[in-house]
C-alpha cells in the first residue's frame, strides 16, 4: 500500500538510505517506525537454529514492511534486510497511528494491505506442510500470478531467484534447481534467458 509521500513528511516522516545488505531492523527490535520504501527491495526473515535462512516476504517501491506490529505492540519477530539500494520513509509510530486514525479511507486501504499479505502467508503456510516440492512452488507461483492480468500458461515472468524461491517455501536452493528443471520437463513452466516464464 502507498501513503502519498508528502502527507508522511507532513506528519513527521523522513527519508533514509540502506545499502544493500543492511538491516534496517532487527528481530527482537521495538516496532517504533512505519516504513514505506520509496525505492529498492526488502526482505523480512529469520534464521533457525543452524543458521538457515527463510524469507518470510520480500517488498518493493511503494509497499511497507512490518506495520501490523506497530498495532500489536509487539517485538519483531523478523529482520528487515535491504535486498538493493533502497529509500525509506520512516514515520514515528505515533504520528503514523494519528494518521490513521484521522483517515478512514488510508485506514481502509492498510487493512486490505494487511488482509492480502495474512492471504499470501495462510497459502504459504498450508503448503508448507506438503513434503512435495512441486506442490510449493507451485502454491508460490500460483499465488504471484494471481496478481497478474494475462493468465495463459508461460505469460507470467516470475520476479524471483532460485534462492529466494527457496526462501519463501522452505526449501533449500539445490532442491528448488532439481525440482524447477523437473517442472520444465513437466511443461509446467518454461526457462527463457534463466528466467521462469509460469
Amino acid at each position: 500500500m502507498v501513503i502519498e509521500e508528502n502527507l508522511l513528511y507532513s506528519m513527521g516522516a523522513v527519508t533514509k538510505s540502506y545499502a544493500a545488505g543492511e538491516t534496517i531492523f532487527l528481530e527482537g527490535d521495538w516496532p517504533a517506525f512505519y516504513y514505506q520504501i520509496i525505492k529498492g527491495e526488502v526482505k523480512l526473515n529469520n534464521y533457525n537454529e543452524e543458521g538457515k535462512e527463510t524469507i518470510q516476504i520480500m517488498v518493493k517501491d511503494g509497499q511497507s514492511i512490518g506495520e501490523s506490529l506497530l498495532f500489536m505492540e509487539k517485538f519483531y519477530p523478523m529482520n528487515a534486510v535491504a535486498i538493493t539500494e533502497c529509500e525509506v520513509i520512516k514515520l514515528p509510530r505515533k504520528a503514523f497511528i494519528s494518521l490513521l486514525r484521522e483517515n478512514a479511507g488510508i485506514s481502509y486501504e492498510m487493512n486490505k494491505c494487511l488482509s492480502q499479505r495474512l492471504y499470501f502467508k495462510l497459502i504459504m503456510t498450508q503448503n508448507l506442510s506438503s513434503q512435495s516440492p512441486i506442490l510449493k512452488l507451485i502454491a508460490l507461483m500460483d499465488y504471484l500470478k494471481s496478481f497478474a492480468k494475462d493468465q495463459q500458461q508461460y505469460s507470467f515472468k516470475v520476479p524471483l531467484t532460485r534462492q529466494q524461491m527457496a526462501g519463501l517455501t522452505g526449501l533449500c536452493v539445490e532442491t528448488t534447481i532439481r525440482t524447477i528443471k523437473g517442472m520444465e520437463r513437466s511443461q509446467i513452466l518454461k526457462i527463457e534467458h534463466r528466467k521462469i516464464m509460469y
